[in-house]
Order: C-alpha cells, then structure tokens, then sequence
C-alpha cells in the first residue's frame, strides 16, 4: 500500500465518470484541494482532502509527501503507430513548398515509402528504434501506449510486427501499459487484385494466426474510398468477432462514407479522424459506446481542417483524442502538447479536455477501469510539478511531468 499526501490538486473526474464521459461540464473535473490518495497495486482505496486521511493509513511506511504536485488519472495515448523504420522529413518540406499528395508519391514518397523502409529494417532495429520512442513518450506523463500495425502489408511482414508490438508490451509491463492493435488493413498493395482479395487471403489469415498466439487487443481498419469499403469492414469485423476480437476503424477521414455509424453497428470501441462525419454518423456515436477519437494534430500537421468537436461534444458523443503518431501524417509524439493546443481550436472545456485524453481514451481502447481517481479503479495515474491543473493546460510545451514514486 502507497500514500501520496499533501497533493495540491487532485484530478479525480469522479463526475465525468459518472456521466460516462459526455455532455460535460468545467465543474466535472470534480478536483480535490490540499488531497491525499491510498491505493495498492490493484485499485484506489481511499481518496479525498488530507485532511479527511483516515487514522487508519498514517502508519504505513510508505507515506509520500507530494506537496506542490498535482495528480491526474493516467494519460491515454489511444492511437499511434509508432513502429516503423525510415524518415519522410523530406517529403513533409515538399509538402510546405507546394507539393501535391501525386507529386509526392511520384518522388517515392507516401505510405509506400514507410513501408519500404519498414521492411529494409530488422526486427531488432524497429524494436529499439520503438523503445525509445515509447521512453519519450512515456516522459511526457503518457503512461498507456495503443499502438497499431500497419506498414508491412504482407503475411510475414506484419506478422512481425505485431510480434514487435508484442515484445513492447512485455518489455514495459511495468512501466508503460500498451495494447496492440492489428491493422493489416492499411492499405491494399499492388500484389493483390483488390481490398476483398486482401482481406480474404492475408488479413483474415493471419489476423486467426496471431488471435491463437494470444497476442493483439483489438482489429483496425482503414475504411475510406480508394483503400477498404463497407463490404470489407463487414468481412473483418465479422471474422474479429468470431474470435471475440474488439474492432476499431479509421472513418469519415476524406469524406463521410457512413463509416461511423457501421463502426457503431459494430460495437466498435472507437472510430477515428472523423472530419467529414454527417448527422447520422453523429447521432450513432450518441446512441452507442464507440468513443469518438479526434486526431488533430494531424489536421496541424497537414494543414488541413479538423473534426467537427464541438457537434460531437453537444450531441452527447464521447469524445477522445489521440495522437495519431506517424511518419508521415503526425510525426508528433506529445499527446499533451496536441491537447493543449486543440482545446480552444476545438472548443472544448476543461472537464472535456482532461476527459478525452484520460477516461475516454481509456475507453476507445476497452479498459473500464481507469480514467478516473475514485475508490475501486485501478491506481493508474500522472504526477505533475505544479500547484494546479490549470497550470498544466495553460504551459504549452513545459513537461511538468515527473516519475511516479
């Protein structure tokens, strides 16, 4: 058992949680002043003002004194997919010179640029290469990592990086909390015939494969013109389930292709991007689970315009964000920074900004139990050298965040 004592602040979201994340108000972060917490390894058994500590807890020997720090519910980085091998750095300076997606792709640029690199570079280099980047990231307060598969696009080649993933998750049990997201379906290559062929003959196969091993949280897929239609999410999501796989989609990202609203038909627990999503995407997401996860630092990355937050928030939808880091689109891995910033593009509220990158990022990956800092869920949480909440948001790019103890 653990005692931090003397918090300055408390985030407990205590009245997010009990509204499920939606329709939230600023007074739903629900803080506590002058605070202690009690947890063991399994949950949170006691939280409130120090002053209320009960006699019980001041004999435990591990007692810390947190003064001048504030306590949030861990941060929840829900989209990523941070294992990749190469550099496009080049490709985003044609990008801010004027260059097009064709003219870039021309140059060798692109998605397939990655997955060249990807393949050129060996188990071990992509392993390495990912553990310091989960290092940086976790450094930033980021304690739980969804990290997707998605730039081998062939049996072995994802294969292997799904067993990579795996390998991470292991390796920072301890530290770092990380699911593992099979994504195959990222784009159909120039082998295959078409999106139904690929899904029939390497994704489905090898998505049976690694649910034996035991080793992928859940199944994602990029339902958008040109790479994967409803038919082919159908297909996926309807062999996922077979194997009691959780589904998740990238949708609406281009144009709304009703891809919210058949994530929803599945009980995706998210779908993702969602800048062009209609009403009826809109009011399914209301009506259902499946967590809306907001992207925008790839709309600041690209230029390009962001989801529409504050419909979803208003309609009751409960909203996300996530980081989307990648090498082409996102090559930005500071899920804090890209809330900071988003919240007044986005227009959202305290209480919907701590919520949508702790209880509801928590959620778009299926874990229940954390995001909020009430007796009974488990004692996952972020530690920050300041004397209140405000002064995180408010410091765009100062890492206040310090080691849990």
């Amino acid at each position: 058992m653990k005692i931090y004592k003397n918090l300055s602040q408390i985030l407990t979201l205590e009245s997010a949680h009990a509204k499920d994340g939606r329709n939230l108000i600023p007074d739903d972060l629900s803080l506590i002043e002058n605070a202690s917490v009690v947890f063991d390894e399994n949950e949170i058994l006691w939280v409130g003002e120090t002053i209320d500590l009960p006699m019980k807890y001041l004999m435990s020997e591990n007692i810390f004194d947190l003064n001048d720090h504030c306590l949030t519910p861990e941060l929840v980085d829900c989209h990523t997919h941070l294992v990749f091998g190469g550099d496009r750095s080049k490709e985003y300076s044609m990008r801010l010179n004027g260059a097009d997606y064709q003219e870039i792709a021309s140059s060798g640029g692109g998605i397939i640029a990655t997955m060249n690199a990807t393949k050129k570079s060996n188990f071990n280099t992509l392993y390495n290469q990912a553990v310091k980047r989960i290092e940086r990231i976790h450094s930033y307060g980021i304690g739980t990592i969804e990290i997707k598969s998605g730039y081998g696009l062939n049996f072995e080649e994802e294969r292997e990086l799904s067993l990579i993933i795996d390998k991470l998750k292991k390796h920072f049990v301890s530290k770092v909390q990380i699911k593992n997201t099979y994504m195959a379906a990222h784009a159909v290559p120039e082998s295959f015939k078409n999106s139904a062929d690929y899904i029939e003959n390497m994704v489905i196969p090898l998505m049976k494969e690694l649910s034996a091993l035991e080793i992928i949280d859940a199944v994602d897929i990029f339902h958008e013109e040109g790479y994967f239609n409803e038919s082919d999410v159908k297909l996926l999501f309807t062999e996922a389930q077979k194997l009691h796989l959780p589904v998740k989609t990238h949708s609406d990202e281009f144009k709304d292709n009703g891809g919210a609203a058949l994530a929803c038909s599945f009980n995706a627990l998210s779908c993702d991007h969602l800048l062009m999503t209609g009403e009826s995407g809109i009011k399914a997401l209301s009506e259902s689970q499946t967590v809306a996860t907001l992207l925008p630092g790839t709309g600041f990355f690209l230029g390009k315009k962001q989801a529409n937050a504050r419909k979803l928030l208003d309609a009751g939808v409960k909203v996300a964000i996530g980081s989307d880091y990648n090498p082409g689109s996102c090559h930005f891995d500071n899920l804090l920074l890209i809330a900071q910033i988003s919240a007044p593009t986005l227009n959202m509220n305290q209480a919907e900004l701590w919520s949508s990158i702790t209880l509801n990022s928590s959620h778009a990956l299926g874990i229940l139990d954390q995001g909020a800092i009430i007796k009974g869920m488990k004692p996952r949480f972020s530690l920050f050298k300041c004397k209140s909440i405000d002064q995180i948001t408010y410091k765009w790019g100062v890492n206040l965040s310090e080691e849990l103890i």
